[in-house]
């Protein structure tokens, strides 16, 4: 996530921007010398991996460009023709740098290293299945005009979102789309505000509508239903309920589909583009596009990952989609002068490397325009896993923490939603802090259907509560030892951007 140091969100555009649009134009962009033979000699000498390929909209560069990447061994899955960016697949180890010695080729590269590995998604641990036995005690004792499960939901109370609904549960009109692991559109709280003609698989690079397709393929990928609960579960007399009860909620999966459920470039750079074209008011991105924590400019590969998703999240913004991501569980200040990364690349042997967060880049929840999101416990204090950084966070929502305990039936200070076959969990992390935000703006936009994406930012700052730096060093696990400085004043700082979002203002 991002300076000029302590506004660093506004220089972000100058490199992401600027660069990405003018400057990625000025590589070399010759033709490639290698010949025909001998490209397709190399093209079974390594594996088969997937490209982004960055280059102009006009049809005429697009179709020289896509003879290009069949003439050095690849074949084009999807072609995003209004965003100048072309899914490829090849098995030729010298594509990259080949295409980007291609005259109108922008940036391109690889987006993975390896088969898969690890994962990506911004939660913090474990989803701890709420038993039907403790179900069945908290829903006896829930009170007149609450879900079944709602008394152990202190993340609602929290921002006004049980008084909001009351008021304003959210319109029909507004979808918020949730870019995920997929939705179990089954689960009785989801089923009522499901849009299914919003939903797709994206995994391929390329939509997939069919009918189902956007669904977690087992109950491990329950990332996505966890999030889209806590987004729009239905006020309907069972289970929980969402921030915005009111809205609807579509699914455009992302992950991969074995155990490791990596969130691929190609997979984003569709779901940004299918949410835009589908009419799609809000996205919620709880996660960072693998196989690289952050992403630097000065190597190709991750320049050309920085580029295409970029193009997509600012098509969908200009379309009218706002983009809310989450800001990760490192416990990084991202507005530090240098991080050390131990997890990249995710999907192949990771290296130690140092990196300055201010050109290496959180995606996509550094891209200009997307709503970084930080977490907080049901104390309102930064969580202890909270990334968090002056300039970089925009807002903050109730994530989840361990150590602040709530005064609810269970005690479990994370956020309890609902989980795959019709089960409910807790979960903790900016991944749950994210939706909440989400959820909020679909509050708003329900009020102001007219506002733009960059209307709505400023309206979840302005109505935001912020609680302003701790006045002690900060110790979000208890042990002693001082976590996390934070910068900034009561207006806004490093923590909290501007602020823990308020879900009754958003109504009022």
């Amino acid at each position: 996530m991002a300076h000029l140091r302590s506004r660093r969100r506004l220089a972000l555009a100058v490199p992401v921007v600027l660069s990405l649009t003018a400057s990625l134009g000025f590589l070399p962009t010759a033709a490639s010398a290698a010949t025909p033979a001998a490209t397709a000699a190399r093209a079974a000498d390594g594996p088969n991996l997937a490209y982004v390929v960055n280059t102009g909209t006009d049809r005429h560069t697009i179709e020289s460009v896509q003879r290009a990447i069949t003439r050095n061994g690849g074949t084009v899955v999807e072609s995003y023709d209004r965003i100048g960016v072309i899914v490829a697949h090849s098995a030729n180890p010298d594509f990259g740098p080949q295409m980007r010695a291609v005259r109108g080729v922008q940036s391109a590269g690889a987006t993975r290293t390896a088969p898969l590995t690890a994962a990506g998604t911004t939660d913090e641990g474990a989803a701890q299945v709420l038993s039907k036995a403790e179900a069945a005690k908290l829903a006896e004792d829930a009170a007149a005009g609450q879900e079944p499960l709602e008394a152990d939901q202190w993340d609602l109370r929290a921002i006004g979102a049980d008084k909001a609904a009351t008021i304003n549960p959210g319109s029909r009109n507004v979808t918020v789309g949730v870019i995920d692991t997929g939705v179990d559109d089954t689960h009785p709280d989801i089923a009522p505000n499901f849009s299914a003609s919003q939903s797709a698989n994206c995994v391929s690079g390329k939509a997939d509508t069919t009918y189902g397709s956007w669904r977690p393929v087992d109950a491990d990928h329950y990332h996505g239903t966890h999030v889209a609960g806590e987004i729009a579960a239905a006020r309907n007399g069972i289970g929980v309920a969402g921030v915005a009860p009111g809205v609807k909620v579509a699914s455009i999966t992302v992950a991969q589909p074995d155990a490791n459920s990596l969130f691929y470039p190609e997979s984003v750079v569709c779901a940004f583009v299918f949410a835009a074209d589908h009419g799609i008011e809000i996205t919620n991105n709880s996660y960072y596009v693998d196989p690289w924590l952050y992403n630097c400019m000065d190597d190709p590969d991750q320049r050309a990952i920085v580029d295409a998703v970029n193009r997509a999240q600012l098509y969908a913004q200009r379309k009218g989609t706002l983009n809310v991501a989450s800001a990760g569980n490192s416990n990084h200040d991202l507005d530090a002068d240098a991080i050390v990364d131990t997890s990249s690349p995710d999907d192949s042997t990771a290296t130690n490397r140092t990196i300055d967060p201010h050109e290496c880049f959180d995606v996509p929840t550094q891209l200009p325009g997307v709503v970084t999101v930080s977490a907080v416990g049901v104390k309102g204090t930064k969580s202890y896993y909270s990334s968090y950084g002056q300039g970089v966070v925009d807002v903050a929502g109730p994530g989840g923490d361990k150590y602040q305990i709530p005064d609810t039936p269970s005690k479990n200070g994370r956020i309890l939603s609902t989980l795959p076959n019709n089960e409910y969990g807790f979960l903790q992390g900016t991944s749950m802090a994210s939706p909440h935000v989400a959820a909020v703006a679909a509050l708003l936009k329900s009020a102001h259907p007219h506002a733009t994406p960059a209307q709505l930012q400023a309206l979840l700052k302005a109505q935001a509560d912020n609680p302003g730096c701790p006045s002690d060093p900060y110790d979000g696990n208890g042990d002693g030892v001082v976590d996390a400085t934070c910068v900034g004043g009561k207006r806004v700082n490093g923590f909290y951007g501007f602020g823990v979002v308020n879900a009754l203002r958003a109504v009022q």
